[in-house]
């Protein structure tokens, strides 16, 4: 055992709400400066204890040491841009059709904001839900995923020691999130929802939010396909599939999850990716040299199990990997399968884990359109040196998000979102800070 923490439920999130509530008519009027200034403590501070918040981060979920300094990193980078961004709320003028008046628009925070973040980047989705929020002038209740709550504990700490008012950030810690959720989107002084996780339950809390026409920011599912063209930077396309598929266990919603490759590199890039995966080491997260740490629960290890046993079942083939690592818990070896053909469940489900599944493909229109037949439009990555197929595919690709000759391209300053079931809204960028403000149309007479 880690810790013991309050489990609490809807008397508590109500009680949460009212307290944001209040607070947050204050937070709003302050100046843009002073709520600037609070945010660049925050982060100052997660600075200062990235250390202590990577171990927390490690002990809770997994992840290797390394990943889970990047992360508290990430998170700090969310709070900065945040930070300089609260100064940049402008509005407009419109030229008026008479004399007479004139015509303005102005910016103002959309009011108390709900969020609920998942497991399995704990603090990175704190700061980048949260950030954006408060620098417009909102006040937040959050609900931490229930496996991972002591991150963003330790991270409220020291919004306190930042010097947020009391009430304005706000932490809901509970073993079943199903009352608080539904809570947080039937509450009418919360304005406004932030959730990141599943699919289905994206689309739970938008029936919840219906009745008050609530706005919603949505980051859900995802699957995401990898294409490698004839014409790719074979070892380049080796080392971006890595970082793609199996940064956290293959536990990101961004993971390549089909990995389509062209006949005429297939063998080429078949071997030197196995190759590579074969080195990953699998184990505790605090030993070094490890990178690839446990799946966060049995359901996980379950569901790559059937997906495995499906895929050889229709005709695939193990390359590496394939079972259970260690003595216990919930380790899985990092596995390559070939012979992938889509009526696979892999090839039409998001697998969530270190699970890499390559699929061989001839006609470059066809392998497109494969990649957009899901419900799903998250990421999207492909690999290629020709200029002209370099836009076309990028511009046929139904994602939010392309990694263009890239495993890697999360950033604070870039919109992170996608398209169809994987969600509404983008997260950091200015765009971020749009989410979180309500638009107001000024017209003035008699002038």
């Amino acid at each position: 055992m880690l810790a013991e923490l309050p489990d609490m439920g809807v008397d508590q999130t109500k009680a949460a709400i009212d307290r944001a509530y209040v607070a947050q008519a204050r937070w709003a009027a302050l100046t843009a400066r002073d709520r600037s200034d609070t945010l660049w403590r925050w982060h100052q501070l997660i600075l200062d204890h990235t250390d202590d918040l990577a171990a927390i981060l490690t002990a809770e979920m997994g992840k290797p040491l390394p990943e889970a300094v990047s992360e508290v990193s990430h998170a700090a980078a969310y709070l900065q841009w945040y930070a300089e961004e609260a100064n940049r709320i402008y509005g407009e003028t419109i030229s008026a059709p008479s004399t007479d008046r004139r015509m303005l628009v102005i910016k103002q925070p959309i009011g108390v904001v709900g969020t609920i973040t998942p497991w399995n980047f704990p603090a990175s989705m704190v700061a980048r839900k949260i950030s954006p929020a408060l620098a417009a002038g909102c006040a937040i209740v959050l609900k931490p995923a229930e496996q991972t709550p002591l991150v963003a504990g330790a991270m409220f700490a020291l919004a306190a020691e930042a010097g947020f008012p009391d009430g304005v950030v706000n932490l809901i810690y509970a073993s079943e999130g199903a009352a608080v959720g539904r809570e947080l989107c039937t509450n009418p002084k919360v304005r406004k929802i932030s959730f990141t996780g599943s699919t289905e339950v994206g689309r739970l809390l938008m029936r919840q939010c219906s009745d008050q026409v609530k706005k919603v920011s949505l980051e859900l599912g995802g699957n995401a396909p990898f294409i490698v063209f004839d014409d790719a930077d074979v070892d380049a396309a080796v080392d971006g599939a890595i970082q793609a598929k199996f940064r956290n266990a293959g536990q990101t919603c961004v993971s390549a999850n089909r990995l389509y490759v062209q006949s005429g590199v297939h063998d080429e890039f078949a071997e030197k990716f196995a190759a590579r995966v074969r080195s990953l080491s699998v184990g505790d997260g605090f030993k070094p040299g490890v990178a690839i740490g446990p799946l966060i629960d049995t359901h996980a290890l379950l569901k790559i199990e059937a997906h495995i046993a499906d895929a050889i079942q229709k005709g695939g083939a193990i390359c590496c990997g394939g079972s259970r690592a260690g003595p216990g818990g919930t380790f899985f070896e990092p596995t390559v399968l070939t012979g992938i053909t889509s009526e696979m469940l892999l090839a039409q489900e998001e697998t969530f884990g270190p699970l890499a599944p390559i699929i061989r493909f001839e006609d470059p229109d066809q392998v497109v359109r494969e990649a957009n037949d899901t419900i799903y439009g998250l990421a999207a990555y492909f690999y290629a040196s020709n200029l002209k197929r370099v836009w076309h595919v990028a511009e046929a690709l139904e994602y939010g998000m392309i990694g263009i000759n890239t495993g890697r391209m999360s950033s604070e300053a870039a919109p992170f979102g996608g398209m169809k079931q994987s969600g509404i809204g983008r997260e950091g960028s200015r765009h971020g800070l749009e989410e979180y403000l309500e638009m107001k149309y000024l017209c003035m007479g008699g002038l």
